[in-house]
């Protein structure tokens, strides 16, 4: 596997530190020290602290949804059970060492106008797991998929904030016993 190019290490740290310690509260400077590159080199990919920002959001998006889907139709054979399975997805989520909530909750919360390109990535990542979501309803013969996609959709946001922020690492179980309800009441 080749190495990284240094504006995919510049992503990749900044990143990780975006993801852990806030946007605004990590400066560019600690992003250069911990990618080990130049000021110069730095502003030579991104012209700003806020395109790298976007670039990071992008790729965490790319990464989530891929690792989402991926996890939830390797746990399970139908579209009902995938429905289910995302919760699973969620607990295992949950559980990895460096949870930090949610990037795109948090670029929200920190970028809250609505017209920040911030803040419209993190609601296109949001209406991208919806789509997913209602494609599953869809595919499992939901009555009102885009209505069972946005109920678990707000489960899943809730089992997300309520896990980083009361340290419930078991909120995505519980999430899970709700949407079944959600799920039959659509499917039966």
């Amino acid at each position: 596997m080749p190495a990284p190019s240094k504006r995919e290490q510049i992503v990749d740290h900044a990143l990780r530190l975006f993801y852990s310690n806030g946007f605004h509260a990590t400066g560019v400077d600690r992003i250069i020290a911990e990618a080990g590159v130049s000021k110069k080199t730095l502003y030579s990919h991104f012209r700003t602290k806020d395109e790298l920002i976007l670039a990071t959001l992008r790729k965490r998006d790319e990464l989530f949804r891929n690792r989402m889907m991926r996890e939830t139709e390797m746990h399970a054979a139908s579209p009902r059970e995938r429905l289910l399975a995302v919760f699973d997805f969620l607990g295992n989520w949950f559980h990895d060492k460096d949870f930090s909530g949610c990037m795109f909750i948090n670029a929200s919360a920190e970028f809250a106008e609505e017209s920040c390109p911030s803040h419209m990535v993190s609601a296109e990542h949001k209406r991208l797991v919806v789509e997913y979501l209602e494609s599953l309803a869809t595919l499992a013969g939901a009555r009102e998929p885009v209505e069972l996609a946005n109920e678990l959709n707000m489960l899943m946001e809730g089992a997300i904030v309520y896990a980083y922020v009361m340290g419930d690492k078991q909120a995505a179980g519980r999430a899970k016993e709700m949407a079944r309800l959600f799920v039959d009441r659509q499917l039966d």
